[in-house]
């Protein structure tokens, strides 16, 4: 097969096969947080934040969903919230993923919401969401073992808000004050965070670098021949 056949199939079949990927990952190893952070991201670029009405919270980073470390507070009221900032710029196509529990008396509804200017106001992603007990009968998390059903994932492909934004805020708010055993949050009552992850795929413009990529391929391969047979 002549050379600049070669490098237009190759250009071409470039695009396609990029997929999502993530962009921001948050697993709590690197760091493990005893604080409200901010918290770098384990994987990719992003910074986490946590906030308390509470003077007294306090911040742990006990076992994962099967790993060593989460992120934890207590003393939870309404409006509190675990926050989540990425840079989306050349991105689109978002979804997110993460694992969160709750201790008997920690908080059991959130609402997942966004910010596209910079926390000065922020949109719901859906309804509230509820999270399980980390307690019997429900298996509790473990360094060795991870657990679906404490898994949470959107597809916010739909939000072309979030696309090719240099900074979007994703956060997880406590939504009313019913725990995860139906009683009433207690202040000690404690709620973690996992594996919090962004992911996206290339805008447009990207995949037409690779096309662009591939004509110059062309282009250099022809002259090289033409000039040899010069």
């Amino acid at each position: 097969m002549k050379p600049y056949l070669i490098a237009l199939i190759l250009g071409a079949a470039a695009a396609p096969s990029f997929g999502q990927s993530v962009v921001a990952d948050w697993t709590f190893e690197t760091t493990e947080p005893t604080t409200g952070g901010p918290v770098a991201a384990d994987v990719g670029t992003g910074t986490a934040t946590a906030s308390h009405a509470s003077t007294s919270v306090v911040y742990s980073s006990p076992t994962g969903n099967g790993s060593y470390s989460s992120w934890s507070s207590n003393y939870w009221s309404v409006n509190d919230y675990y926050q989540f900032q990425v840079s989306t710029a050349g991105l689109s196509g978002l979804s997110l993923s993460w694992d969160q529990a709750s201790s008997n008396t920690g908080p059991r509804d959130f609402q997942l919401e966004y910010s596209t200017n910079n926390g000065a106001t922020f949109t719901d992603i859906g309804s509230a969401y509820s999270v399980l007990a980390n307690a019997s009968p429900n298996p509790t998390w473990t360094l060795s073992t991870y657990h679906s059903n404490y898994t949470f994932s959107e597809d916010l492909s739909g939000l072309t808000a979030l696309n090719n934004d240099a900074s979007v805020l994703f956060r997880l708010v406590d939504f009313d004050t019913v725990s995860a055993n139906g009683g009433t949050v207690g202040t000690g009552g404690t709620d973690r965070v996992d594996n919090f992850s962004v992911s996206a795929i290339p805008e447009p413009s990207t995949y037409a670098l690779f096309a662009g990529l591939a004509v110059l391929g062309f282009v250099l391969v022809r002259r090289r021949r033409l000039s040899a047979g010069a």
